[in-house]
This record gives C-alpha cells, sequence and structure tokens, in this order.
C-alpha cells in the first residue's frame, strides 16, 4: 500500500463523481441530492510508475507489483456534523483511518446542482468543515485531557508532558487554529485537523487548466499553508474511460493538461506525506514500496518483512539508472556500481534493494 486518502467535503460538490474518476470504477452513487454516500466507499488505484515497468523489462520479471493509492469517499459533511447534524460523527470517524484528506471544494456554478447552502462559495465552504472538525477534535481532546490529568497528578511527567501540548492544542483550536499549523506536535492525539490536508477545487471544464475565480480565492487563501489543486471531476471521468496511454495523452494536451487528476493527487500526496519509493527487482517480480523520507535500510526492510528488519545483516543498493543503463543486476556489479551499505543506510528514492539478514 502507498497511502490513504480520505475525500471529504460538503454535499453536492463533486466528492463522489471524483471518487469515481480516480478509481476508474462506479462504485460510488454520483446523485444529485445530499447523502447519497451512506457507507464510505473505498477505492484503490495503481500509482503511475514508468521506472517500476522500465526496470521489469530488462529484468524480465514475470510479475509487476505497483504500490497503490487507496482512496475512501467520505458522506458530505454539514455544519453541526460533530453534534450529530447530518450523518453526524460516524463520518467524522472515518477520517481518523486516514494519512491525509482531500478537501473536495465546489468552485463551479450550475443551476442543475442544488448546493446545500443555496450558493457558491468556496471559503464558507471550507470553513464549514474546518470548523466541524476543530469541534470534533475539542471535544476528543476534552476526553484525552481527563484521562492526563489523572496521570499527571500521579506525578507521572510524560503524561504532564502531554496534558500541558493537549491544552495548549486545544486553545488554539478554539481559536480556529487547526492542530496541523499549531506549534506543538499534535500526532501523540490522533486529531482530525492534525491530518495534512489537499484542496481539490471541483471547476468547471473550461477552467480545469487555468482554474478560475473561486479556485483562485482558494489558492489566495490557502495555497501557502496546503497544496491547492485544480480539477474538474467531469474531465476526470472522460479520462478514466479512455485506456489508451497515447489517446489520454492527447487528450489531455487538447485540453492544455500537463497531467491528469490522479497524478496531480499522487504526486502531491507522496510530496505533502514525505514518500519515496524503493524496488525489489527479480526475474519473478518486480515490485514497488513505498518508505517515508529519511528512512533507513532495515527499516525499509521491514515493509518487506518484520523478520528483515530483525535480522537485518546488510543492503545491496543499486541505482535504477545504473541498472537500466548496464543492462541488469550482473552487469551493475561487474561494473562495480552495486554499494553495500549498514544499518545506518538512508534510502534514497528508487534505490534497487537486495537485503540480507539473519533468520
Amino acid at each position: 500500500m502507498g497511502f490513504n486518502c480520505g475525500i471529504v467535503g460538503l454535499p453536492n460538490v463533486g466528492k463522489s463523481t471524483l471518487f469515481n474518476a480516480l478509481t476508474q470504477s462506479a462504485a460510488a452513487d454520483a446523485q444529485n441530492y445530499p447523502f447519497c454516500t451512506i457507507e464510505p466507499n473505498t477505492g484503490r488505484v495503481v500509482v503511475p510508475d514508468p521506472t517500476l515497468h522500465a526496470l521489469a523489462g530488462v529484468s524480465g520479471a514475470a510479475r509487476i507489483i505497483p504500490t497503490q493509492l487507496e482512496i475512501v469517499d467520505i458522506a458530505g459533511l454539514v455544519r453541526g456534523a460533530s453534534a450529530g447534524e447530518g450523518l453526524g460523527n460516524k463520518f467524522l470517524g472515518n477520517i481518523l483511518s486516514t494519512d491525509a484528506i482531500i478537501h473536495v471544494v465546489r468552485c463551479f456554478e450550475n443551476d442543475d446542482i442544488v448546493h446545500v447552502n443555496g450558493r457558491i462559495d468556496p471559503l464558507s465552504d471550507i470553513d464549514t468543515i474546518e470548523t466541524e472538525l476543530m469541534l470534533a477534535d475539542i471535544e476528543s481532546l476534552d476526553k484525552q485531557i481527563k484521562n492526563l490529568e489523572k496521570k499527571a497528578r500521579g506525578l507521572d511527567k510524560t503524561a504532564a508532558k502531554l496534558l500541558a501540548d493537549a491544552t495548549t492544542i486545544q486553545s488554539a483550536l478554539a481559536t480556529g487554529i487547526p492542530a496541523r499549523d499549531g506549534s506543538v506536535d499534535a500526532s501523540p492525539f490522533n486529531l482530525l485537523t492534525s491530518k495534512p490536508v489537499i484542496y481539490v477545487c471541483n471547476v468547471e471544464e473550461a477552467s480545469a487548466a487555468t482554474g478560475n475565480q473561486y479556485s483562485d480565492l482558494v489558492r489566495e487563501k490557502f495555497g501557502t499553508r496546503a497544496p491547492v489543486l485544480v480539477i474538474s471531476s467531469k474531465i476526470e471521468m472522460e479520462i478514466s474511460q479512455i485506456v489508451d496511454p497515447d489517446e489520454r495523452q492527447m487528450f489531455l494536451d487538447e485540453l492544455g493538461l500537463a497531467e491528469s487528476g490522479l497524478d496531480q493527487v499522487i504526486r502531491t500526496g507522496y510530496a505533502t506525506l514525505g514518500l519515496q519509493t524503493f524496488y525489489t527487482i527479480g526475474p519473478k517480480e518486480a515490485h514497488a514500496w513505498t518508505i517515508s523520507v529519511g528512512c533507513t535500510a532495515p527499516q525499509a526492510a521491514g515493509k518487506i518483512h518484520t523478520d528483515f528488519e530483525k535480522g537485518f545483516i546488510r543492503a545491496e543498493i543499486i541505482s535504477p539508472s545504473d541498472y537500466l543503463a548496464l543492462g541488469g543486476e550482473v552487469a551493475v556489479k561487474e561494473a562495480g556500481k552495486m554499494r553495500l551499505v549498514g544499518r545506518d543506510y538512508i534510502m534514497n528514492n528508487g534505490d534497487i534493494c537486495h537485503f540480507l539478514f539473519n533468520n
């Protein structure tokens, strides 16, 4: 698995349509009424990786295993969701299991599609969702603070430090500052607003390449704090129906688009979460693995199997450029281009690895 994103937003902003397009499926019922998504739909898409396929071509791998992006389409939230309005807290809980939030914002006008608030106002829409998430976090911290207070009274120094941090975060939330933008590490508290967010401005087809006045508002206010993508869910639906890669690229070129929305989301998601890829390549399979930037060789080995990390001895590392230029592992070794690294080695993006370990 690469990473997991939850798609959130108000009802009727195009979340389910975008989900269907990104996952190239019709799993979500994209209808013109609020709450058409009753249970969170989950889809997985293959992360495009030309390097993996090129490496597999050289090795003659019988099987190619790319990494994947998991996308969860979460039902539309409304004002008061944290207090049970609309479909309530159930769907706030679904966000907790995701690595990042894709916040879809309606940035198009269409009289045939009802807006839950009766007007197109992306900044107000974002504020509504953020407020509900912050209110849910405040409630969660209330419970955690009570438990930490009991432990702190027992002279638990760790609990005392966490109590101070929780109180600081809660105070910031009360003034409208999400946990991700605060001055304190919020990771121990599993908060909704501590998750990285990617804003996706869903625009009409004519504005897919340039954006419009609504997406400009979102970029101006939030662009320095989080990635802001401009995507047309309708165009993404059309792209998802094109199987041939060359035809797909021609379609994108005609629209003046450098890449599809899926590619934008994946690229941005990897950068936002600080992720990178390493490979294990052989005649049986070519496999891509996702790790965090800064990951050590033993930690990378543990992604394959926990025993590999526990018994790690060393790793053989080959760069993909050497592998492709010289024609495979044997030629790389003969040219003296393979490196032996130890436990302290920090993985580079694209490393081809063979791990040696004790059973």
